[in-house]
């Protein structure tokens, strides 16, 4: 077959209403949502911040002081701010270059190198990646060594930030390349029936991602050993076997080389499977609280939360390829983002710019990718109410109370979040919910 991309082999396809669109309507379309999926996000921050402003009611009175309240809302309105400023600067850059064609002239000057379809894409993405980065570097930088160092959470030094972005761009280049690569290559051999393929090869890809990660790749950025033997080890360990919970690996991870946060996570499927302890949590709580952290996680698995979870990634990309698989061909989404075919020649018979195209089809698929996020985060929500339960009826309740609450002050969380921004974003509950709900579970 050849590896040839013309636009008139997706001609037939092209059926969706916003196919039929000129460039010049459909780049007011791509500008529209761009607008209106910032002017949303901008709301919802507002509505946020409002509640910062809130006084300390009485309910918070058995979490933390009025003084580490307003603590809380001091970091909390700084990172807000923060925010804003970092999303509308992203805003401003996007709107720059869709409204001056800058995606389209930046395809055009690496024609200069090259114009064989899938090497002409990694570059494109490799520049459009870095520049990317490098324009946020400022931003980058200050978030993490101004705002997080002087409210005493940073603990990344200068070469360990610099470390981790070569890295970033060296895992990137591979993993994301390889993927692009095989995207790209299916699409010029297949045509429009590359979706089916290509999601079988993202679905074996995700399934290594969750057995592998904590053993290939978080290695790369953070130290992991084995939980020495001793007496949380030995509670853990007695917990497992209670609730015939099969765990034989527990590390610690270097979370104080980054953050004085703390957290806890569980990963991997099968004999891979691993539960990590941040060295900052088993600093700051007690025994009886970090096995609650176990419970909780365990919980998880035992309502099968991480393979519905799964299952529901695997569909959610299955969409989105397919979806994909309408638009890759579209003349009339590269011409509204500036570009031009390959060939110079007309579009009926030039190469499509596929790199152009899968830009167009992210910002016309955002509005859905928000719907599913909805979805998810709420489902999510549910989880985490069922797997606190699941602590609290195998565990008891107190304890994890008590560590939810040393992490939201330890980590100066938002106390309380306004219910709409909870709605959109949060995948976990806020903290007053759930400890409403473990109150609740005493009384079962």
């Amino acid at each position: 077959m050849p590896v040839f991309f013309y636009a008139k082999s997706f001609k037939y396809y092209a059926k969706f209403a916003v196919m039929s669109l000129s460039p010049t309507a459909l780049k007011i379309i791509l500008i529209s949502l761009v607008a209106l999926g910032y002017l949303l996000e901008s709301a919802l921050d507002w509505l946020n911040y409002t509640y910062l402003k809130k006084p300390y009611l009485p309910q918070l009175s058995g979490i933390l002081t009025e003084e580490k309240y307003s603590e809380t809302v001091r970091y909390q309105q700084e990172r807000k701010r923060f925010g804003f400023i970092t999303a509308t600067y992203s805003f401003v850059l996007m709107l720059v270059m869709l409204l001056t064609g800058g995606f389209g002239w930046l395809d055009e000057q690496l024609r200069e190198w090259t114009q064989h379809p899938i090497l002409l894409a990694l570059l494109y993405f490799g520049m459009l990646m870095l520049a990317a980065d490098i324009l946020s570097l400022p931003f980058q930088l200050y978030s993490t060594f101004r705002i997080e160092e002087s409210w005493g959470f940073n603990k990344t030094s200068v070469r360990t930030f610099w470390l981790d972005k070569l890295k970033g761009y060296g895992l990137g280049a591979l993993l994301g390349g390889l993927l692009l690569s095989l995207l790209l290559w299916l699409v010029l051999e297949l045509g429009q029936n590359f979706w089916l393929y290509f999601w079988g090869v993202l679905i074996l890809f995700m399934l290594g991602a969750n057995v592998f990660y904590t053993s290939l790749i978080l290695p790369l950025f953070n130290k992991l050993r084995p939980l020495t033997a001793g007496a949380l080890k030995t509670a853990l360990e007695t917990y497992s076997q209670k609730i015939n919970f099969p765990l034989k690996n527990i590390y610690v991870i270097d979370g104080s080389k980054r953050s004085s946060k703390a957290n806890a996570f569980f990963a991997g499927l099968g004999k891979q499977k691993k539960i990590v302890l941040y060295d900052t949590l088993i600093e700051k709580h007690t025994e009886e609280e970090i096995v609650a952290v176990l419970a909780h996680e365990a919980g998880h698995y035992k309502k099968r939360h991480i393979l519905k979870g799964f299952v529901l990634s695997v569909l959610q990309s299955g969409l989105m390829l397919f979806l994909l698989s309408r638009f890759i061909g579209s003349e009339t989404l590269t011409l509204a983002l500036g570009g031009t075919p390959l060939g110079g020649t007309p579009l009926e018979a030039g190469l499509l710019p596929l790199h152009l195209n899968l830009i167009g089809f992210g910002l016309l698929y955002s509005p859905i990718s928000m719907l599913l996020g909805l979805f998810m985060n709420s489902l999510s929500r549910k989880h985490e109410y069922q797997a606190d339960a699941y602590a609290a009826q195998t565990y008891g309740a107190e304890p994890l109370q008590e560590a939810l609450r040393k992490l939201s002050v330890l980590n100066l969380s938002q106390p309380l979040p306004h219910p709409w921004y909870v709605w959109v974003h949060y995948s976990h509950p806020p903290l007053l919910y759930r400890l409403d709900a473990l109150e609740k579970q005493k009384q079962v």
